[in-house]
Formats: structure tokens, sequence, C-alpha cells
């Protein structure tokens, strides 16, 4: 039986001319193989390992989620719950979803343009109070920051409401796990009424352009919709805490 008989139908590379094609080193094919992100090379004549157009498209997705930064152990747990038997044409519609609703990348910034876009003098607990609220965060070099440039003007009239560092940090806790356990009910429900019928049909061509349709206005919808009913709840809850006796 001829091993390379089970590579996927298309283009087959070395791990050099994947890495080309990915954009990346080779030594970077390596390491996310050795993570169990990329499966390995089906092995050809004189022990040459062969990759195909799955490789490239699941490289695609590895970067595309690390674009929005994400660490290597939550793409691993998040390639873990995506079927095993995902075509290179399946992870490339999944990577432009990915994409379509991920926000704004940060960008890298300085302290001097940091404070210049900021408008104001910022000192160490201003930088670590924007940093609780998610606003920017620190790099390996002590001069530069990530920075969340739709955060900035909120977080930066934050500075001055006197709330205690302590917290900011725990009402980022309970928000970003509510948040999670929101968005992670709205993923299984886009995978069972949007992802699987796609699948389903056969990969027709109309179905596709619905799905890649619905999904690009899904995505202001659905934070629309998150906000108003948090302004909505919180409303409530406040009116009920600070009631008279």
């Amino acid at each position: 039986m001829d091993v390379e008989s089970d590579v996927e139908r298309g283009p087959r590379y070395t791990v050099d001319e994947l890495a080309a094609r990915a954009g990346v080193t080779v030594r970077t094919v390596r390491f996310y193989g050795t993570r169990g992100l990329l499966p390995p090379p089906v092995i050809g004549a004189r022990r040459v390992g062969h990759y195909g157009p799955e490789h490239l498209s699941r490289l695609a997705l590895i970067e595309e989620l690390q674009r929005q930064g994400m660490t290597l152990a939550a793409i691993e747990r998040y390639l873990e719950q995506l079927p095993p038997d995902l075509s290179a044409r399946d992870l490339a519609v999944h990577r432009a979803l990915v994409a379509s609703w991920a926000p704004e990348s940060a960008e890298s910034i300085t302290r001097r343009d940091l404070e210049r876009r900021a408008g104001r003098a910022l000192t160490g607990r201003d930088v670590d109070r924007l940093a609780a609220m998610g606003v920017l965060e620190r790099t390996d070099d002590a001069a530069t920051y990530r920075l969340d440039g739709s955060l900035l003007r909120l977080g930066v009239e934050m500075l001055d409401v006197p709330i205690e560092h302590e917290t900011i940090l725990a009402s980022r806790t309970v928000l970003l796990e509510h948040a999670r356990a929101a968005a992670q009910e709205l993923a299984r429900l886009f995978q069972e009424e949007v992802w699987n019928p796609y699948r389903e049909s056969g990969e027709d061509p109309d179905h596709l352009r619905a799905m890649r349709s619905l999904s690009a206005h899904m995505q202001p919808m659905v934070i629309q919709a998150l906000v108003t009913a948090f302004q909505r709840s919180l409303s409530e809850e406040l009116r009920t805490a600070f009631r008279g006796p």
C-alpha cells in the first residue's frame, strides 16, 4: 500500500515548502507539530515527510488565532474542539469566520506615545489601573505596551474615578467570566444552527455565502444586544441594591 495515498488530494509540500507558503519558519512548523497543533506529515519515499492543503489551512488558522492574542495553550484547547475530519476548505472557512469576529488588533506603543494619546502624563499607578481594566498590557520591553485603542478614552476617564485597584480587578474578573459563558453558549448555538448545516449541505456555495453573510451581520447585533441587556440589568440591580428600606 502506498502510504502517500492517504494524503488529501491536492498539492503536497515538504516542510520547507509548507513553511514558505505559510510565511513561517521550519522551526515553527516543527514546534507546532510537537505541540499537537499540526497533524504529522505522511512519510513517503526516502523517509521524506509530505504535507497537504489541510496542513497549510491549519497553519493559517493557528496564525489567525495568535493574532487575536490567544496563547498556545488556549489554541490547543480551541483546536481540540474542532471535528478531526475537517478538510482544507472547512479550515479555510473556519478561519474566515474567526477573522470576521476578531476585534481590532492591539498595537504596540511607547510610554511617550501612550501619554500623547491619553492627553496627559501617566503615573505608574495610572498604568497599573489601565492594565487592570484591560486597556493595555505590559511587554518584555519595559518601555513598550500593547494597547487596545478602542478602550483608551474610557480608561483614561476612569483614572479619576475613586475606585480601588482591587475593585477594578474583581469587576473585570466577574465581567470576563460571564462574557466567556455567553460567548461559549453563542458559539454552541452558531455551531449547531449554522456550521453543522453548512457541512451537511455538501459545501453548497449558496449556503456558504449565506453563512458568511450571517456571521458578518451577527457580530454587531450580538455586541449591541449584550451591551443593551447589560445596561438594563445593571440599572435594575443598582436600583434594587440602593432602594431605601
